[in-house]
């Protein structure tokens, strides 16, 4: 998909993403969407197409780093719990609780009686929030092995986005069949009417963005609620210039 191509399909799409997050607002909707995926899948780019005409203040983006020594003691899902959103709100998860079907179970950082547990908690944790009222939309980005493979290489390559590549990356391009088998375990046990899955081709990136986008908007409840109107009366004088006292501004 061109870059022209792209930028003209998205952005129709953007301002219904901005209607949305005034419909949200209006009704105090309580909105969570989540991101999973392998490594490289896309799941940032996704974000920040989805969030990057809202308010930051509106809709926020949750990636957890691992747990501390305290939160391993925890119930597993209690401090995703805190990052849930109020009314009004839009939370963006960038990997989520399902860390322990996929990464954790693969890389055995969890054992298989926790994952086990977690899979049978899970669709119980999901129809809680959803029976609250919580809009729960899941995400699965796919992605073919060769491309992660030119992705991963890419990442290598360019400084700029070398800080994307962990010891975690590397490991994983050897288990893909591993990890393809955790995530078809994954939603086979959480897959549910109150909670479905959405799988999301992104061997093309941007093609894969537009088709979440659209699924997104396409699932929401009717979301148009008028702009409110803005008075914005003339100043009544010439406009000032800006004052700098001593200092001296950069002229770009």
């Amino acid at each position: 998909m061109k870059r022209a191509e792209y930028d003209e399909a998205l952005a129709p799409l953007t301002l219904e993403l901005v209607s949305m997050a005034r419909w949200v607002q209006t009704t105090g909707a309580r909105v969570v969407v989540i991101f999973e995926g392998r490594d490289t899948a896309g799941k940032g780019g996704a974000i920040t197409a989805v969030r990057d005409k809202l308010n930051p203040r509106q809709c926020r983006t949750v990636a957890l780093s691992k747990p501390s020594e305290d939160q391993r003691t925890q119930w597993y899902f209690q401090r995703y719990i805190a990052h849930l959103p109020h009314a009004g709100e839009i939370v963006l998860f960038d990997r989520s609780w399902y860390n322990r079907a996929g990464v954790e179970k693969v890389m055995g950082f969890a054992s298989e009686e926790p994952v086990d547990l977690f899979l049978e908690q899970a669709p119980v944790f999901e129809k809680l929030l959803t029976d609250d009222g919580i809009l729960l939309f899941k995400y699965w980005l796919t992605t073919d092995q060769a491309q992660q493979e030119e992705r991963l290489q890419s990442r290598r390559e360019d400084p700029l986005k070398r800080w994307k590549l962990s010891p975690i990356d590397l490991s994983a391009r050897e288990k893909y069949d591993e990890y393809t088998a955790a995530r078809e375990a994954m939603l086979k046990a959480t897959h549910t009417k109150h909670a479905p899955w959405t799988l999301v081709d992104f061997n093309n990136q941007r093609a894969g963005r537009i088709a979440l986008i659209r699924d997104l908007l396409a699932r929401v409840p009717d979301t148009h609620v008028e702009p409110p109107m803005i008075d914005f009366p003339p100043l009544g004088h010439e406009p000032r210039s800006e004052s700098y006292g001593v200092l001296k501004p950069i002229n770009g």
